[in-house]
């Protein structure tokens, strides 16, 4: 893509001018199309057999004198500013999305074993998922993780484990995402160690940390810190990916969890995207130039089930989200300004009654985080709502995306639903929402104020509530829930259980690693990241070496425990 993001179009009306800078913006397109390395070795046809253009405009119905002032400003191409078509001038005909499955059970041996079947079953990325107390910070072995080690996801209490997940995995040639949070710096540290036993530089490293603590206070509720400490460790992970990582993302920004906690489209846009600004002004703070950690910024959006509003709500994102980079934030860089994306379809959609049912559910979600041009995209499997997914399931799960890509045909044409009087509306209408909710939040006093006052957080529940009422009411049908009903109902689908050996078999691994390591290296190793976290360095490098000596997960949070407390939240009204 080329550098003229900046280009301004003062068309005034004029038909003319529209007409002259309609077409410069075209050649600029065709030409960043032409240049770009992306492209698939495919035909795009109808099943008809009919060619497929790359890309429509108003020239290929009415013509040129249906384009307004505001189609430039507002729509313009592919892969050009304000980029509501798409960060990329070729899109999907270039490159499709990364097929992740978000996966990770038991222990690290069970896990490795599921990536190596998805990897050869066709996916392209691997998510990981980790259990409740990693999530926390908690080892296997801690009181606190009874019943919970390995059931949610990986169980992961020191590099060892991280080493037998990805165990004949070279990760110089996967790209991996962690859904991790509050000990996000800690799980990044023990990948890092994994790749140099590899021996892959990690300049070479691609994939995304989660990261994203501010939306854990306001919806998923996986704290440890305080926000203040936790955005200072945010600021030390993209100041060292910066330097190190340069291909790798530092910062999922997720609305996913916003939206699963019942949050309305234009409130996950809204409150996602503030969060997203609350970390650039955390990295400009820190020191960053903006267009030296922006372009690692990632989103992680949800897709629900209004499919028009879901697509148009991603294209609002990337207008939002460029517009915000390039005025108030002074980003030069074009990859700055680009919002990439992943999108997971909606987990609170799922039902346990008739399950089968959400097969269906989730082809029209993810067929909608295409639509809307998502980068990466995770398909739910029917069986989530009622345990870890099965191999079947998550096979179907992963065929529902093959299938999109290659026999629906959406991937033909770039952004096939613009100028739907419809989605560009809808488009409209949930940038306008979003940027009422900005306004409200700067009126409180920004993100971290909107927190401890519990702003996010009571909006979020009344929509929830209001939501469930209807469903209650009978005003909105759930098929299979309280509309077409069967009486008598079965469930039928085998269901992924976790045997309680799995907690044994990890701890007794888990006391091995203890009782092999140097412990007078690891009481050192925390000793020397205590010192560091007591002042403005970055904690990264002294975290490595905890790592790399063995330290666990929770022994390294009590380090930082100590330093910054625990965060507790206030009560909420």
């Amino acid at each position: 893509m080329s550098d003229k993001f900046d280009t301004k179009v003062e068309t005034k009306g004029d038909s003319k001018e529209i007409a002259r800078a309609f077409a410069e913006a075209k050649r600029k397109w065709q030409e960043d199309s032409e240049n770009s390395k992306l492209k698939l070795n495919r035909k795009f046809t109808t099943v008809s057999m009919e060619e497929v253009n790359p890309l429509y405009t108003p020239e290929d119905t009415g013509g040129i004198e249906e384009v307004g002032p505001e189609y430039l400003k507002k729509l313009g191409f592919p892969g050009q500013y304000p980029y509501t078509r798409g960060v990329r001038p070729n899109m999907y005909r270039g490159r499709i999305w990364t097929m992740r499955q978000f996966s990770g059970f038991a222990t690290p041996k069970e896990t490795n074993r599921r990536y190596h079947y998805l990897l050869k079953a066709g996916q392209t990325g691997l998510s990981v998922a980790f259990d409740l107390p990693t999530l926390m910070g908690y080892d296997s072995d801690s009181p606190r993780s009874a019943g919970e080690v390995g059931v949610c996801g990986v169980a992961v209490d020191t590099l060892k484990d991280m080493e037998i997940i990805f165990d004949g995995i070279g990760l110089e040639k996967i790209s991996t995402s962690m859904t991790i949070n509050a000990p996000s710096s800690i799980l990044l540290a023990m990948y890092c160690v994994v790749a140099e036993k590899q021996g892959v530089p990690l300049h070479k490293l691609t994939g995304t940390l989660q990261n994203d603590i501010l939306k854990e206070y306001i919806a998923q509720k996986e704290w440890i810190y305080p926000p203040e400490p936790s955005l200072r460790l945010i600021a030390d992970i993209m100041e060292f990916c910066t330097n190190n990582i340069p291909k790798y993302n530092t910062i999922s920004i997720s609305g996913y969890h916003i939206r699963e906690a019942g949050a309305t489209a234009a409130q996950e846009l809204a409150f996602t995207l503030a969060d997203g600004f609350c970390y650039v002004e955390t990295g400009i703070n820190a020191g960053l130039d903006v267009d030296d950690f922006a372009p690692r910024l990632s989103f992680f959006f949800n897709s629900h089930l209004d499919f028009f509003e879901e697509i148009a709500k991603y294209r609002a994102a990337r207008r939002i989200w460029a517009r915000r980079m390039k005025e108030k934030y002074g980003a030069k860089k074009e990859l700055s300004l680009l919002m990439r994306f992943h999108t997971q379809t909606a987990g609170c959609s799922l039902t346990a009654k008739q399950p089968e049912n959400n097969i269906i559910r989730t082809a029209y979600q993810a067929l909608a985080g295409v639509l809307g041009g998502t980068q990466s995209l995770h398909t739910n499997s029917m069986d989530e709502t009622l345990a870890l997914p099965s191999e079947k399931a998550v096979t179907i799960a992963l065929r529902t995306q093959q299938i999109i890509s290659e026999e629906t045909g959406v991937v033909n044409t770039i952004d096939p639903l613009a100028g739907s009087y419809y989605v560009e509306a809808l488009t409209d209408r949930l940038e306008k929402q979003a940027e009422d909710y900005f306004d409200e939040i700067d009126r409180r006093g920004g993100v971290l104020k909107c927190i401890e006052e519990g702003f996010f957080q009571k909006e979020i529940a009344d929509s929830a509530y209001h939501y469930q009422l209807e469903i209650d009411k009978g005003e909105r049908i759930i098929v299979g829930v309280n509309g077409y009903v069967h009486e008598d109902e079965k469930l039928e689908i085998p269901i992924l259980e976790i045997d309680e050996s799995v907690a044994r078999d990890q701890i007794a691994a888990l006391n091995k690693v203890k009782e092999e390591r140097d412990n007078d290296k690891v009481q050192r190793s925390l000793g020397e990241l205590k010192k560091v976290i007591k002042t403005n360095d970055n904690h990264i490098p002294a975290l490595l070496e905890c790592v790399r000596c063995y330290a666990t997960e929770e022994e390294i949070v009590n380090v930082m425990k100590s330093v910054f407390g625990e965060y507790v939240e206030p009560p909420i009204i």
